[in-house]
């Protein structure tokens, strides 16, 4: 019963513990001097995926390969079919040039290279047992080219761009402490207690490791972007509310994945490229939605289809196990 409570309290934490990370380390820059644009770049991106991070490395570090590997899959499938769904049903979600034409494809293209990685196509065996140290080393450069591209974008158009769009909280120098300790430590017990729990509720319900973190444990790391894309879209904030999930998509397989398997392969789970086939058939119909009914915009109907996409993807999981 212990663990069930933990488990809870754990993505509780997870996602507390990111936003104490985030407030404290913001107004920590702010009070440096460091432009309010270039922190919502750098801290705030890398924040809201400090839950995800968190539990990979921690599963990675016990072993826990499946749940490494199906956190950031589940996540990225949720983040477009769940979180984008749903958005978008709440409001039609108008999509930037260059997000269509540059920001989707590149969610596509990690998508694609993690699925490279997964299908070695080699003489004696269609599917790798493990994403490789190396290969992380690969995912952080792809990682490095998108946040050049990112900084040079928010460059050339600085101009166009609030500067003061980002509200960030003015904390002294004690609460600035507090708060980037007390987000560690939460981000740590979180992450701790969510995989424990995963373990425990696999083995109650007679599912695998893999079954528990493509869903309650994504779904549960991936509730800051939900909360984010709601509120960025019902304050108007479209180029937040699409913008914050192609980019925890990128970030997610590129930073996290990549690090977790610099720590440790991660092996890969049974079932896995069909997962992966379902993320790269999401991030394509998002790209294709882009040209359907209104440019460049997601509508209320492509939102239904994305929410129904995600309920028969999650009834077919509970019928595989």
């Amino acid at each position: 019963m212990l663990e069930y409570i933990l488990f809870v309290v754990g993505i509780f934490l997870l996602i507390k513990g990111a936003d104490y990370l985030i407030d404290g380390a913001s107004s920590l820059a702010k009070k440096f001097r460091v432009p309010t644009l270039v922190i919502g770049l750098t801290i705030v991106a890398f924040g809201t995926s400090m839950p995800e991070l968190v539990v990979n490395v921690i599963a990675a570090l016990g072993g826990n390969g499946d749940i490494a590997f199906g956190n950031i899959v589940g996540s990225n499938i949720s983040n477009i079919l769940l979180i984008l769904g749903a958005t978008a049903i709440i409001m039609n979600l108008r999509v930037q040039h260059s997000t269509t034409w540059k920001e989707i494809p590149f969610s596509l293209l990690a998508a694609i290279i993690l699925f490279l990685f997964v299908s070695s196509f080699t003489l004696n065996k269609l599917v790798s047992d493990s994403i490789f140290r190396f290969e992380g080393v690969i995912l952080l450069l792809f990682l490095s080219i998108f946040i050049y591209y990112v900084v040079e974008l928010a460059r050339r158009n600085r101009s166009q761009m609030q500067d003061d769009k980002l509200e960030i909280k003015k904390l002294s120098y004690f609460k600035i402490i507090i708060y980037i300790l007390g987000g560690f430590i939460a981000l740590y017990f979180g992450g701790k207690w969510v995989v424990d729990g995963a373990i425990v509720l696999a083995k109650l319900f007679g599912m695998s490791e893999y079954f528990i973190s493509l869903t309650i444990v994504a779904i549960g790391t991936s509730l800051p972007e939900l909360v984010t894309s709601i509120t960025a879209g019902l304050k108007g904030d479209m180029d937040m509310a699409i913008g914050n999930v192609i980019g925890s998509n990128i970030f997610n397989i590129f930073w996290i994945l990549g690090i977790s398997s610099i720590i440790t392969p991660i092996k890969i789970p049974t079932f896995a490229i069909f997962d992966l086939a379902v993320l790269l058939g999401a991030t394509i119909l998002l790209f294709v939605f882009m040209f359907l009914g209104k440019k460049h915009e997601l509508e209320r109907w492509q939102g239904v289809i994305f929410v129904l996409f995600y309920v028969a993807y999650i009834i077919y999981l509970i019928i595989r196990g």
